[in-house]
């Protein structure tokens, strides 16, 4: 029965993975565009894919460019600007620009399907765990049967007659007594117990095998974003050029950011909604794609964007700042040059930020004994910088859904037993091929259905909690085993009470 409830699970990942896909595509088919099913694009077709669409197959844009939200591949939450020749891939989200594509894979091999049909051969892979109770009953059910057997020899050649009534009542006797019914208590009464007092903490258990995996850990994999870090670009510092306050130039720049559709963008505008500052509505506003913006706001002209776009528009002042937007970029976040009237006003700096409660849990993951290891999709730079601030054992950035599946599947491999930690699409088949897949509660359905345990508040100390949880669990089973066949063995041991040493008769 649990088998086939895992087996329903598997299928609703793959369901929901699927449900990710485009449903159509826009084919150009004698100079027009023709609607139809994602099923009937053939490699070499162009298609067309307009703002908000999801992009229907992996394939190369030939003409224009776009922002495109790769997040349910990647995992990383920026999206990245797509130009003629970049390669793109099916299902992400085209955000801003209209382009032409060639479709290059279709049908089965596509990313997505090939993610799919990972998620389903890891799961079905997945060996299942050979419980305690079943090696003690390996040895005891044997060793029971062999003194019954053993009875009856005693009974048949030594004890009255009739011997052979005797022999088989007392060898009955014994299978009967030393039947292990607390052997079969002993761990679903433990599993009950636990998964209940885990759901009180936060931590949902899929299946007990999970739990009982968990114990034995000695690597626990992590993805960056939405596991390590917030999962959302944000407003983190500003460093103005002399003259000028912080919430002054955040409040200019946030009034002409409101009309773009960037999400750097978004996270200014929010950042100076944090700080209740005043957004004024931009009277001129042109977008300049892959570089910046430029507007007036309250009759000053503002541009925003990066180095090269301020000096091709002969902006002086902002060299001063180099320096310190490369420490700030070192650290993994990106800066965006400002400028007010001709002049250089500052930077500001958009990341995501690592989550509060992090450091702290790498730091109790490390007290367990458990070697870290971190999977991105992330810059070098990014992922190197996070991993120094959290003291992470072992980095592999830039790497691909399929790469984090390999990466895991290597280290179960060397003989570790890993404890995958994931929230995103991209993250599926690695939790799946893990020994324990763990899912941020925050994290896609797609995670959650692929892991066997998954902590509700998205918070790493969570599985610091689990681990604690699956040690004290499965410490209970073993005591509840070992009374348990000491309370079964002790009975065939002992002399058989049940019978008198001769014959009854009326008078006694």
């Amino acid at each position: 029965m649990l088998e086939a409830r895992a087996r329903n699970r598997t299928g609703g990942a793959i369901k929901a993975l699927l449900n990710q896909a485009a449903r159509t595509a826009r084919v150009i088919r004698d100079g027009k565009e023709v609607e139809v099913p994602v099923a009937h694009v053939q490699k070499g077709d162009p298609l067309r894919v307009r703002p908000g669409e999801r992009i229907p197959v992996d394939g190369v844009i030939v003409e224009g460019q776009s922002s495109v939200d790769e997040s349910m591949i990647t995992g990383e939450s920026m999206p990245v600007t797509k130009v003629a020749g970049d390669k793109i891939t099916g299902s992400t989200l085209n955000q801003t620009g209209s382009f032409l594509m060639r479709a290059e894979r279709v049908g089965q091999e596509t990313l997505l399907s090939q993610i799919v049909a990972m998620v389903a051969s890891a799961q079905r892979s997945r060996a299942p765990i050979q419980r305690l109770a079943d090696k003690i009953s390996g040895y005891f059910v044997p060793v029971v049967i062999a003194i019954a057997a053993l009875t009856f020899v005693c009974w048949a050649v030594f004890g009255p007659e009739p011997r052979f009534a005797y022999a088989l009542v007392n060898a009955v006797a014994v299978l009967i007594i030393a039947c292990p019914c607390a052997l079969g208590l002993a761990t679903p009464m433990s599993i009950m117990v636990g998964v209940g007092r885990g759901a009180r903490e936060g931590i949902l258990v899929k299946n007990a095998e999970a739990l009982e995996t968990l114990e034995k850990i000695d690597v626990v994999v992590v993805d960056k974003t939405g596991t390590l870090t917030e999962g959302k670009p944000r407003l983190v510092k500003i460093v103005t050029a002399q003259g000028l306050e912080e919430n002054e130039l955040l409040r200019i720049v946030a009034s002409l950011e409101q009309r773009s559709e960037h999400p750097l963008a978004g996270a200014i505008v929010q950042g100076a909604r944090e700080r209740n500052l005043t957004i004024a509505e931009p009277e001129l506003f042109e977008s300049i794609t892959g570089g910046g913006v430029v507007g007036r706001v309250q009759n000053r002209h503002v541009l925003i964007g990066t180095p090269r776009l301020l000096e091709s528009k002969g902006i002086a002042g902002f060299e001063s700042l180099k320096g310190e937007a490369e420490k700030l970029q070192n650290d993994g976040a990106t800066v965006i040059f400002a400028a007010i009237d001709g002049k250089t006003a500052g930077i500001l700096t958009v990341s995501d930020p690592i989550k509060q409660s992090t450091p702290e849990a790498i730091a109790e993951v490390h007290r367990l004994g458990l070697k870290i290891v971190m999977l991105t999709g992330d810059s070098q730079a990014t992922a190197q910088a996070v991993a120094k601030k959290l003291k992470i054992d072992e980095v592999h950035a830039e790497v691909a859904p399929q790469d984090k599946y390999r990466e895991t599947q290597k280290l179960r491999a060397a003989g570790h037993i890993v404890a995958m930690a994931g929230d995103g699409i991209n993250d599926a088949p690695a939790l799946a091929a893990a020994d324990v897949g763990i899912a941020m509660g925050t994290g896609t359905d797609v995670a959650i259905e692929s892991a066997g345990i998954t902590l509700i508040e998205g918070d790493l100390r969570a599985i610091v909690k689990a681990i604690h949880l699956s040690r004290l669990v499965m410490r209970n089973i073993r005591q509840n085993l070992f009374f348990a066949f000491i309370y079964s063995a002790r009975f065939p041991l002992l002399p058989t009470p049940c019978v008198s040493e001769r014959p009854h008769n009326g008078d006694d």
